[in-house]
């Protein structure tokens, strides 16, 4: 199986930190197509649901499908990925693909060509997110979607950009600061811009540190464990990590929901 370029690549890579790399240049058009994403266009207006289960159903049951999506094109990417680890002589169809994960996922390829190093670290990087965690972040950060940000901008996942006019000026944005809160078309370019953020920020590196010793060990991947990686993600810290894990267990009938 391949890896969908045209789903990834087109996921501008929004981040909360200064060092943030250059979000992938190639265009949709150039890449192979894959079958479409989900529809996540039309929201639920969330603010109008007076009963708080029903919210949450209907807040995961929006955003639930493309976080499955996006989820399965790693997962496939990964297995291509685990069997050019092992083949000495790629295509050139295969060295396309790494080429593409090299950008996509800031990782730079060797000039002497992918070797057990890049690997090592490109199957750290390109892996899943359990949906539990994803979810419970972007409720957290949008207020199950009540958020000004997620309504007018479609971010759930409180993304910054640097650029002025890339999205909307936050009303409690400090003086002498010039970051905004990124807009998207959609929901979906949201989920997925979370996705490459939390995968290639460096930020983020100790989540993926804890996701590859997971799979060492033979253990399962769940949000809790890995979202003891996200101490970065907010000012709060570990204030913020709990917060996450609460949220994970306590409205965990929730993310299991189809």
């Amino acid at each position: 199986m391949k890896l969908s370029y045209a789903v990834l690549a087109s996921a501008l890579f929004i981040s909360a930190c200064s060092d943030a790399p250059q979000a992938p240049t190639t265009r949709i058009d150039q890449l192979q197509q894959a079958s479409p994403p989900p529809e996540m266009v039309v929201k639920p207006d969330f603010a109008k649901y007076e009963i708080v289960d029903e919210k949450k159903r209907a807040f995961v049951a929006f955003l639930k499908p493309g976080v499955d999506y996006i989820n399965g094109l790693i997962e496939k990417a990964r297995v291509r990925l685990t069997q050019l680890s092992d083949t000495a002589s790629p295509t050139k169809d295969d060295l396309a693909f790494l080429a593409k994960v090299a950008e996509l996922f800031n990782l730079p390829l060797p000039e002497s060509g992918a070797d057990k190093a890049w690997f090592d670290e490109a199957l750290k990087r390109v892996d899943i997110i359990p949906s539990d965690l994803v979810l419970s972040q972007a409720a957290k950060e949008s207020g199950w979607g009540t958020s000004r940000f997620a309504r007018e901008g479609n971010n759930y996942f409180g993304q910054w950009c640097y650029t002025s006019g890339c999205g909307m000026v936050p009303s409690a944005r400090s003086q002498g600061k010039t970051h905004e809160v990124a807009a998207f078309k959609d929901a979906y370019q949201s989920v997925r811009a979370y996705f490459l953020n939390v995968n290639r920020n460096k930020a983020y590196s100790s989540l993926r540190d804890i996701r590859a010793d997971l799979r060492k060990q033979g253990k399962p991947i769940t949000g809790v464990a890995l979202s003891n990686g996200l101490g970065s993600y907010s000012e709060r810290g570990q204030a913020y990590v709990d917060e996450v894990q609460g949220m994970i267990r306590y409205n965990e009938k929730y993310w299991s929901q189809g």
